[in-house]
């Protein structure tokens, strides 16, 4: 997957997440990185979206969202025309590792993406809420990352317009 994702589908797939998509603009989603087979996405800490535990830590369905949304949209980057056609999920499998409790990023890298079908895994980190390290800059490969909260594989049902 050399090929270059097209910078204008990257700003609208963006924008519909960050402000158009009801429950993901709630959440105050943001697109950090989305390239070809790849996309990096944070949902920033929030009181909200926090289990009442002292001290609060994030609700594990919020992972969930990340490792399901991020997943689908990664194998929507290796579609042809990555605004048309459609995904849905089929199964999603989440690993809790420890409790979260800052902000979350998920890196979501396509394992294979059939005519049909798809698979992508996913790894979800937990910021340090007195940590200001620029979410942005955190493209590295999961692997690498010594503050998983959760892991997933979500496979999806790819249609190709």
């Amino acid at each position: 997957m050399s090929e270059e994702f097209p910078a204008e589908a990257a700003t609208i797939v963006q924008r519909h997440i960050e402000e158009e998509h009801g429950y993901l603009s709630w959440l105050n989603t943001q697109v950090d990185a989305i390239e070809r087979g790849r996309l990096v996405m944070t949902i920033p800490y929030d009181e909200k979206l926090t289990n009442t535990v002292s001290p609060p830590t994030i609700h594990g369905g919020i992972a969930a969202t990340l490792i399901d949304t991020a997943g689908g949209i990664a194998l929507r980057t290796t579609f042809d025309d990555p605004l048309s056609g459609g995904v849905a999920t089929i199964n999603l499998n989440v690993n809790y590792l420890r409790r979260a409790s800052g902000d979350l990023t998920a890196v979501a890298d396509v394992v294979r993406a059939g005519g049909s079908v798809g698979v992508s895994t996913i790894t979800v980190v937990s910021t340090d809420p007195e940590d200001d390290e620029d979410v942005a800059a955190r493209t590295t490969p999961a692997n690498e990352w010594d503050d998983a909260v959760a892991t997933g594989q979500g496979a999806y049902r790819l249609f190709r317009d």
